[in-house]
């Protein structure tokens, strides 16, 4: 039986949810497939290159990039891109830790062209845009892998203990209080807000 690229992918990301990226190897993916471990090397030379392409595919399938951008909205347009971003790599078990270490594609090009080019027209040097794009996609990913992480065993020990702490305390219960999706946008609105401020100094 042949298997096509799109067969593997698809396939893949099945199983991605079923077992997470540490049990998912190829040997489980082709007897899913009904295939020889070799089939899937003439498409995927190791477990790296495949787990480059599943990558790929989520963005593909769920990072769209279909809103209308102006330059004076360019704020509005890095918040909604990063929370797109977010909900994309949340969409399948171990979307950030798939996603981290992987570099944009070149099929990809145009989106990385228009987006620094939105911040470009509203007086960013293309420089800066980049690293402001990187520094929230990266911020992006880490905060998915820790919200998709096993929350910690003994997390009420460290309540206790902050009984003699009363800043910690109240912070301690402020971040279990509001949770993964309210710190991502307090942070995410931080940069965004230093990026304005670095901007309205240049002009």
């Amino acid at each position: 039986m042949k298997v096509d690229r799109a067969q593997i992918l698809d396939e893949a990301l099945k199983l991605l949810n079923e077992v997470g990226i540490d049990a998912l190897s190829t040997r489980m993916l082709a007897e899913r497939l009904n295939v020889r471990q070799p089939a899937l090397y003439w498409h995927f030379k190791s477990k790296r290159a495949l787990v480059e392409a599943m990558a790929e595919e989520i963005m593909a399938r769920g990072h769209t990039h279909d809103w209308s951008v102006v330059p004076e909205n360019w704020r509005n347009f890095m918040l909604e891109n990063a929370r797109d971003f977010r909900r994309t790599l949340l969409s399948y078990r171990d979307g950030g830790r798939v996603h981290a270490g992987s570099e944009t594609s070149p099929q990809d090009l145009p989106n990385v062209e228009a987006h620094i080019a939105v911040l470009v027209k509203a007086g960013i040097e293309a420089e800066f845009a980049m690293e402001l794009l990187v520094a929230i996609a990266r911020y992006t990913v880490g905060c998915v892998i820790e919200e998709q992480a096993e929350p910690p065993p003994e997390q009420e020990k460290l309540d206790a203990a902050a009984v003699d702490f009363p800043l910690t305390r109240r912070a301690i219960a402020h971040y279990r209080d509001r949770g993964h999706e309210a710190f991502f946008e307090a942070g995410l609105q931080m940069m965004i807000d230093g990026a304005a401020q670095r901007l309205a100094r240049h002009t």
